[in-house]
């Protein structure tokens, strides 16, 4: 596996270029960490923007959605170049001066034009590999999914290789005159923690807790 992602026109970080890098374990890490991410498109002109769930296998990323929606059959009926952005916030950066304010985060940013997973047993596959990244080992102790479930979900996917990460994780940045203005600066890190479960209030009977995603 290439250990680097594809530098184009698009891919290119223009903006902000020592932030940048296009190192693809980074890349896979980050969109390992995060569960949702926003898909991009063109139609008739108009841009859409989807926010979605994805998941990971080898080099290629893949989302699902009802079988008819926007960011399934638009570029699998008219094949073109979608963008997603999958983007994680880690703190505030509180600086001495209003516009030296920032954030650190870790963001990935892919191009890539959308392949339709057909095979049933290859979409139902597809399917465990999404649930158990949001709760480990939860699907065997689901209902099985029927042919109406999956003939109504699209799976698509793109493969990892035009792309670029663009992340900040330092603290303020401020003009050196700043340096002793009497005023607190530094980095506000965001904590995130999944918080106490709560059962769906039909059921009358306790089963074991899910167990929650490692993701962030």
């Amino acid at each position: 596996m290439s250990q680097s992602l594809e530098e184009t026109t698009l891919s290119k970080v223009k903006r902000g270029p020592n932030r940048a890098s296009y190192n693809k374990e980074l890349a896979l890490n980050i969109i390992d960490a995060a569960l949702m991410c926003h898909v991009g498109q063109t139609k008739d002109g108009q841009v859409f923007v989807t926010p979605t769930s994805h998941w990971r296998e080898g080099d290629y990323f893949y989302w699902h959605a009802h079988s008819k929606a926007r960011n399934v059959k638009g570029p699998i009926d008219e094949p073109e170049k979608v963008c997603i952005n999958i983007s994680l916030l880690d703190g505030l950066v509180l600086a001495r001066s209003a516009m030296h304010h920032s954030v650190n985060y870790r963001s990935v940013t892919l191009f890539g034009v959308p392949e339709l997973v057909e095979d049933k047993e290859e979409k139902v596959r597809q399917f465990k590999l999404f649930l158990d990244k949001v709760s480990p080992g939860r699907w065997e102790t689901l209902r099985p999914v029927n042919e109406q479930e999956i003939k109504a979900t699209g799976v698509v996917r793109i493969k990892i290789e035009e792309a670029s990460v663009k992340m900040r994780a330092e603290p303020p940045i401020d003009d050196p005159a700043d340096n002793d203005w009497p005023v607190w600066a530094g980095v506000v890190p965001l904590q995130k923690i999944w918080g106490e479960v709560e059962q769906d209030p039909i059921q009358t009977k306790h089963y074991p807790e899910p167990k929650a995603p490692s993701a962030f």
